[in-house]
């Protein structure tokens, strides 16, 4: 198990409570996260501003219209509540009348090479469907990018439900994963596969304070994922058990102790005797704990599948499998999307292959801050001068594109061939896939 270093800053001693953006939105957007922006004939001044704790209800019932449900009942918002941070949360209003939402919570993230970076995870975002077009989420996407900076935090993520919206804010996807179901056949592991170690199964009371533990010991090994909440474990699992629904969740224990565990809910299911389970999350350690939490999934009685969205793109089931095409991969797509908020801060945070030095120009049109030349060289990542100063470079590229390749997610030659970056100097390619390259996919595991 790698070491886990934190990096951590201070927050700032003040920040702005509200801020006015003006001016005309750059390109058209997309809803659910606010509806395509056009070009009004004037310019329009948005009343930007972090909301008091007591708006926050207002802003999460706007932001759940949004995405066509229903408001949040009473009961249940005193534990909703607690998932929205302090101050994080921004809003627009039409006159009194609350229009547009954001907001954003602490966080961490693993980049390569173990350090662990402050991060903002960014959710909640919504447009009302009669204020969209107008900017509004330019608006506040600038606004955010602007209080994570003076948060100290390097680096932002989000999950898009529109793959055309946040590039232009400077995301881009960073970690992806694979929809899967696998089919319960006889006999179902191949011979050699590895197995060890044990499985428990846990009642549910001590589902989360369990799975809990194990995940923080285990999940923040790996590149691209990020610390949760105990707001997330109740919204995410928590509820689900509290509601009595049919629940299986266990955990591996190995030769060091517990090194993964998995949740699985009844699924729909059109034979009593074939059940599908639907996996919820699944964290393992290595090889032998993913084998030993998928082969006790498998072997529950009355259970013919296992479904599966968004699992790691290098998970090797299909290796374990007697039969690999009982693995039917049943889609691909983008998970987390991450913004370099403090580029020099992040390139400096993770490690690189050997690789003789590059030099890679970086644009950023929202945080101009970051643009610059930066040297890649050994262990080590600096600035190294300005755009269209005395130093070369022999990479190009914009702060989303980075991102690609930042995690290990992208190779810098697959991003020069499809034209996401530019190469002046063909001959730094290979060096640069040397500097980026990681021995895992970057996956994050963590729905929010």
């Amino acid at each position: 198990m790698r070491a886990i270093q934190r990096r951590r800053q201070e927050p700032p001693g003040s920040r702005l409570s509200s801020t006015k953006i003006h001016g005309t939105p750059p390109r058209p957007e997309s809803e659910v996260d606010g509806g395509a922006d056009r070009a009004p004939s004037h310019p329009v001044t948005h009343d930007v501003r972090f909301l008091e704790t007591d708006q926050v209800r207002s802003a999460h019932n706007l932001f759940a219209a949004t995405i066509h449900r229903g408001p949040m009942e009473d009961e249940r918002w005193p534990r909703v509540a607690r998932s929205y941070s302090p101050g994080r949360t921004i809003g627009v209003h039409h006159g009194s009348t609350l229009v547009a939402t954001a907001m954003s919570f602490p966080s961490e993230l693993v980049v390569p090479g173990g350090a662990v970076l402050p991060m903002a995870a960014v959710t909640r975002v919504g447009v009302r469907p009669d204020h969209t077009r107008r900017g509004l989420l330019s608006a506040m996407m600038r606004a955010q990018l602007d209080d994570v900076a003076a948060r100290g935090e390097p680096v932002a993520t989000l999950r898009a439900s529109e793959a055309r919206i946040y590039g232009r804010f400077g995301y881009g996807v960073a970690t992806r994963g694979r929809d899967v179901t696998v089919r319960v056949t006889r006999p179902a592991w191949r011979p050699g596969a590895p197995q060890g170690g044990s499985v428990r199964l846990l009642d549910r009371d001590e589902i989360l304070p369990a799975l809990q533990k194990v995940h923080e010991a285990v999940a923040l090994t790996r590149t691209g994922s990020m610390t949760r909440r105990d707001s997330w474990w109740w919204s995410s699992i928590g509820r689900r058990v509290e509601d009595r629904e049919p629940v299986i969740a266990a955990v591996h224990t190995g030769d060091h102790g517990d090194d993964g565990f998995a949740v699985a809910f009844r699924g729909e299911s059109h034979s009593f005797a074939e059940q599908t389970l639907e996996l919820a999350d699944l964290h393992a350690a290595d090889v032998q704990a993913t084998a030993g939490l998928w082969r006790f999934l498998l072997g529950v009685d009355l259970v013919g599948s296992v479904q599966a969205d968004l699992r790691p793109l290098d998970e090797p089931l299909e290796l374990l499998l007697a039969s690999p095409r009982a693995c039917v991969v049943t889609g691909h797509h983008d998970e987390t999307w991450l913004r370099l908020v403090d580029v020099p801060a992040a390139l400096a945070a993770r490690s690189y292959g050997v690789a003789d030095p590059v030099l890679i120009a970086v644009h950023d049109p929202l945080l101009e801050k970051n643009a610059g030349v930066y040297r890649i060289a050994g262990a080590t990542a600096e600035r190294v001068g300005p755009l269209g100063g005395p130093v070369t470079p022999q990479l190009e590229c914009d702060v989303a594109a980075l991102a690609m390749a930042y995690l290990g997610d992208r190779t810098p030659s697959e991003l020069v061939a499809t034209g996401w970056w530019q190469a002046p100097d063909q001959a730094a390619v290979p060096h640069a896939d040397a500097a980026f390259g990681t021995t895992a996919s970057p996956w994050c595991g963590t729905y929010f």
